[in-house]
């Protein structure tokens, strides 16, 4: 619906490109987006969707995002609250999730926060692995104006090499503020 305005806007206006494909055929998978250093990356990320055609990704955002005023919007755009002020099996959760749909992907941010981290969570991971499903990488990339899509990951009983494939995907990928990214 709101694609032609997206491209407009994004595309022609901005200049973002899109690098890669969405793998349509997977029905299934969980999609990591970095660097997350930015509200920004919420619009960026509606018009990724979008653009790639994908509107049926969900995407995970802390809690207070769904609270009055802003609550109705963010569930609307496909938003479900995540409590991160206590360990809840939020993994466990997500995995039923992805069990109880023919069709069902969810995005979230790795870091968990806009802030600079030191490691990035491994939650996403975990959900991969107990689903069976894949991980889709996607990095925005604010200095070359890219939304970039890898190739379906596979994770493996390697969780470690796993994790250093990851890192070095977002690795050079410039977040709207550069020096908070991984």
């Amino acid at each position: 619906m709101l694609r032609p305005l997206y491209a407009l806007i994004f595309i022609k206006i901005l200049g973002w490109r899109l690098v890669g494909n969405f793998p349509h055929h997977i029905h299934k998978f969980i999609v990591a987006v970095a660097p997350h250093t930015s509200n920004w990356d919420f619009l960026v990320g509606l018009a990724g969707r979008s653009l790639f055609r994908i509107q049926y990704v969900k995407f995970l955002g802390k809690s207070q995002l769904f609270k009055w005023p802003y609550g109705f919007l963010f569930r609307w755009l496909g938003g479900y609250p995540v409590d991160r002020s206590k360990h809840n099996n939020l993994v466990d959760q997500v995995v039923e999730m992805y069990r109880k749909h023919e069709r069902f992907a969810i995005a979230l941010a790795p870091e968990g926060t806009r802030s600079k981290v030191s490691q990035i969570k491994t939650g996403f991971y975990h959900i991969a692995r107990k689903a069976e499903i894949p991980i889709i990488l996607v990095g925005f990339d604010y200095a070359k104006k890219q939304i970039i899509v890898r190739d379906p990951f596979y994770p493996s009983v390697d969780a470690e090499a796993d994790m250093v494939e990851i890192l070095n995907f977002f690795k050079g990928i410039s977040g709207k503020y550069p020096e908070l990214g991984i």
